[in-house]
């Protein structure tokens, strides 16, 4: 099994010094990262859409084997909240295909008010261009249903399993061949790290959820602090503890205590 280790965004200043070098310029950071990491979760696609040829850009500045993984619109899924898609994810396909082989899944992350549509979310998936691997972070518990989970098998879509405080806050729903996974925040002695123990009790969840030759894809969204970076050299070590092969992660430890 590949699990795709990597953090959901590079641009946070609080990692200067600890992982990026103080006197290396900002506009150098995305080629610092992806020779440390082999994937990125983009955040700022979910805030403002860039340009098609900001895509064109990022597969330009990255290794042959790096995959970048956006995050739709809030246009799509905060604003339309899924109704009318096909113009939306049109325009968010429109640059994201500008990545060719490099474009990693799509993740459609719910409003925590937006209760389930499951004929919307269909609707949605659909207008997607085949062969796009497309996550789906509800947050309202109305979604964590039968008539959800069908959708999303149907369609090839893995459910996010999302994690609050190092514990789960979705349902360990394996409705795909492949995975994704979202750290947000965790409990660890330096918050908003995490603990060996909570990583470790991910990767045997990882372990026992998908198949071996499943891809599962983890995001760091705990960036304060430098912790996302941090926590990714752990968490890849209790991945190959379970005989499971993450991507690289970076070689030299970044303590948060020092950010």
């Amino acid at each position: 099994m590949a699990v795709w280790v990597g953090c959901s965004g590079w641009q946070y200043t609080s990692w200067r010094g600890p992982f990026y070098p103080p006197g290396l310029a900002q506009a150098r950071w995305l080629e610092h990262y992806a020779a440390a990491f082999a994937t990125v979760e983009v955040n700022n696609t979910f805030y403002r859409l860039p340009p098609p040829e900001t895509f064109e850009t990022w597969a330009r500045r990255t290794p042959d084997d790096f995959l970048v993984t956006i995050k739709a619109s809030r246009y799509l899924t905060h604003v339309k909240r899924l109704r009318d898609p096909e113009e939306p994810v049109g325009r968010l396909m429109e640059g994201a295909t500008r990545l060719g082989a490099k474009l990693g899944p799509v993740l459609l992350q719910f409003p925590p008010d937006m209760k389930a549509a499951p004929e919307a979310l269909d609707r949605a998936l659909a207008a997607f261009p085949a062969g796009v691997r497309l996550a789906v972070e509800p947050r309202h518990r109305s979604w964590f249903s039968a008539e959800t989970r069908a959708v999303l098998e149907a369609r090839g879509a893995a459910l996010c399993l999302a994690d609050r405080m190092s514990r789960p806050i979705t349902p360990l729903w394996a409705t795909a061949d492949w995975g994704y996974v979202r750290f947000h925040e965790g409990r660890g002695a330096l918050r908003p790290c995490y603990g060996r123990s909570a990583l470790r009790s991910w990767a045997e969840r990882i372990a026992e959820l998908w198949p071996a030759d499943a891809d599962v894809y983890a995001y760091f969204n705990n960036d304060p602090r430098g912790c996302a970076v941090h926590d990714t050299r752990v968490f890849a070590r209790l991945v190959a503890d379970r005989g499971l092969v993450p991507t690289r992660v970076p070689e030299t430890p970044v303590h948060p205590a020092l950010v």
